[in-house]
């Protein structure tokens, strides 16, 4: 008889102990709290390799197009060496700004006519 009652009580005692367990490794440092945490840090480094992905494809087509193309290279050149073409102009600005005459200046200069001595 005694065994008869010690059993239900020891699985309920198991039971009870495993649903203790579960509650604190789920609630715990590593449950899932963690585990929202791990997905959230997996889903930036996904995003990241994307785009470092695209800009490989990215660099990857642009030494295409220097390997193949002649006008990219020469662009190219002429950005890093700074050469132009025999026939080209080059305009340098000083960074000197100089600001264009005001109407006001300018009606004046227009009014300003030589005065004549009366006599």
């Amino acid at each position: 008889m005694l065994s008869s009652i010690l059993r239900p009580v020891a699985a309920l005692a198991a039971l009870a102990g495993l649903a203790a367990y579960a509650t604190i490794m789920l609630r715990g440092p590593q449950g899932l709290s963690a585990l929202s945490e791990k997905r959230h840090e997996i889903r930036m480094l996904e995003e990241h390799n994307a785009n470092l992905a695209r800009d490989i494809a990215a660099k990857k087509e642009r030494i295409e197009r220097l390997k193949n193309d002649p006008s990219t290279q020469e662009v190219e050149v002429e950005k890093r060496l700074g050469r132009l073409h025999p026939k080209d102009t080059e305009f340098k600005m000083t960074g000197e700004h100089i600001a264009p005459a005001s109407p006001k200046t300018s009606e004046a200069a227009a009014t300003d006519e030589p005065k004549q001595a009366q006599p």
